[in-house]
C-alpha cells in the first residue's frame, strides 16, 4: 500500500507533468542535470540542510529569494547580483529589498560546491529554485520536482524591483493584478501568500497599522487588539526603524511551513495589511478558510504554484549565461 508521503509526491509530480504537457515553458525539464551534473540537486539540498540546521530561519529567506527573483525580470538569478562599478543599483539594494533579503551566502556555498564538481554547468537561477524547494520541504512542507534548465541574466536594476514586487500594503485588487501580470491566478496568489507562515519581518513593514493607520484610527481596527498590543511591545514607536528589531510572521510556529498563517488571518492576526486584506474579498476569504482547514491540501497547492512561478520569463538555450560566481556576471 502506498504511503501518504509517496502519494503526496506523486500528486505534485502529476501537476508538474501536467504543466509540462500544456506547454508552459516546456524547454525546462525535471532532471535537467541528470547527465551533465548528476548530483546537482543532491549537492544543493545538502548545503540547504546544513544551513537550516544552523539557522532555522534560513528556509524562509531562501523561499523569499526565489520569489523576489522570479517577480523581477523572471527567474534568472538577477536578485543575486552585487553592485559593481557599472551597475551601482542592483535589485538587492532597492528599497523593496534592502536589508530584508537573506540567504545569499547559502547560494554562494552551493555554487562553490557545484563549480568544484561540474564547472560552468549549473545556473544560479536553478540553484535558487532547488534551494526554495528544499527549504519548503525541510521546514515541514513537502518535496516536489523542480523543472530546471534556466540560465542566468546579466541585468539587475533596483527600479525594476520597486515596480514589480508587491508591497505589504497592497489590497486584494492590487495583489490579484500584480500576480496576474506574472501569469498567476488569484487562487495561486492566496496559496503563495502562505509562504508568510515562516520567517520574520522588520517593524517598518507593518507599523503604520499600529501608529498611523488613518485620520480617524491610529491603529488598524481589523487587528486583534491583543495581537496589536504585542506588536507595539515588540516594535515601540520610537524604535520602528531599528534594523535589529524583527517579529515573526506567524508567532506560534515561525519556522514550520504549516497553515497557522491562514488560521491567524481568520483570527485577525495577519501581520501585513496585505495578509489581512485576504479576508476582505469573498473569493480570497474562501481560499483562506479552505487552506486553514487542510494542511496537506495547501502544501500540494503551494508546491504546484511554486513550480508555475518558477517558469516566469526564464532564460534557456543560448540566452543568458551560466555564472561562475552568482554575485557577478561573467567577464
Amino acid at each position: 500500500m502506498m504511503s501518504s508521503k509517496k502519494l503526496t509526491q506523486l500528486c505534485v509530480t502529476f501537476w508538474v507533468v501536467l504543466l509540462f504537457c500544456q506547454g508552459v515553458q516546456s524547454h525546462l525539464e525535471v532532471g535537467f542535470y541528470r547527465n551533465s551534473c548528476r548530483r546537482a540537486e543532491t549537492i544543493v539540498r545538502g548545503v540547504v540542510r546544513k544551513a537550516i540546521h544552523r539557522d532555522r530561519g534560513a528556509a524562509a529567506g531562501l523561499i523569499r529569494l526565489h520569489f523576489h527573483d522570479c517577480f523581477v525580470r523572471g527567474c534568472e538569478g538577477s536578485v543575486l547580483l552585487d553592485s559593481t562599478s557599472s551597475n551601482k543599483a542592483p535589485e538587492k539594494e532597492s528599497p523593496a529589498n534592502n536589508n530584508s533579503l537573506r540567504g545569499f551566502e547559502i547560494i554562494d556555498a552551493a555554487k562553490t560546491r557545484l563549480e568544484a564538481k561540474c564547472r560552468g554547468v549549473v545556473s544560479c537561477a536553478d540553484i535558487l529554485a532547488f534551494a526554495a524547494r528544499d527549504s519548503f520541504d525541510l521546514s515541514g512542507g513537502i518535496y516536489y520536482d523542480v523543472l530546471a534548465g534556466r540560465r542566468d541574466g546579466r541585468v539587475s536594476l533596483d527600479t525594476e524591483a520597486n515596480s514589480n514586487l508587491p508591497p505589504p500594503t497592497f489590497n486584494v485588487y492590487n495583489l490579484t493584478r500584480r500576480f496576474s501580470e506574472k501569469g498567476l491566478t488569484q487562487e495561486e496568489m492566496v496559496t503563495l501568500s502562505g509562504a508568510h507562515t515562516i520567517g520574520n519581518s522588520h517593524c517598518t513593514s507593518f507599523t503604520d497599522r499600529l501608529y498611523n493607520f488613518s485620520r480617524t484610527n491610529s491603529q488598524d481596527p481589523s487587528l486583534d487588539p491583543k495581537y496589536a498590543a504585542s506588536l507595539r511591545k515588540s516594535c515601540p514607536k520610537n524604535r520602528i526603524h531599528d534594523p535589529n528589531l524583527e517579529v515573526p510572521m506567524e508567532a506560534r510556529t515561525p519556522n514550520i511551513s504549516d497553515v497557522n498563517y491562514y488560521k491567524d488571518i481568520l483570527a485577525h492576526r495577519g501581520l501585513f495589511s496585505s495578509d489581512q486584506a485576504l479576508l476582505t474579498n469573498p473569493a480570497t476569504a474562501r481560499e483562506v478558510k479552505s487552506n486553514a482547514m487542510s494542511s496537506s491540501g495547501w502544501k500540494k497547492k503551494f508546491a504546484a504554484a511554486m513550480v508555475k512561478m518558477g517558469q516566469i520569463e526564464v532564460l534557456t538555450g543560448k540566452t543568458g549565461e551560466i555564472r561562475a560566481n552568482c554575485r557577478v556576471v561573467n567577464s
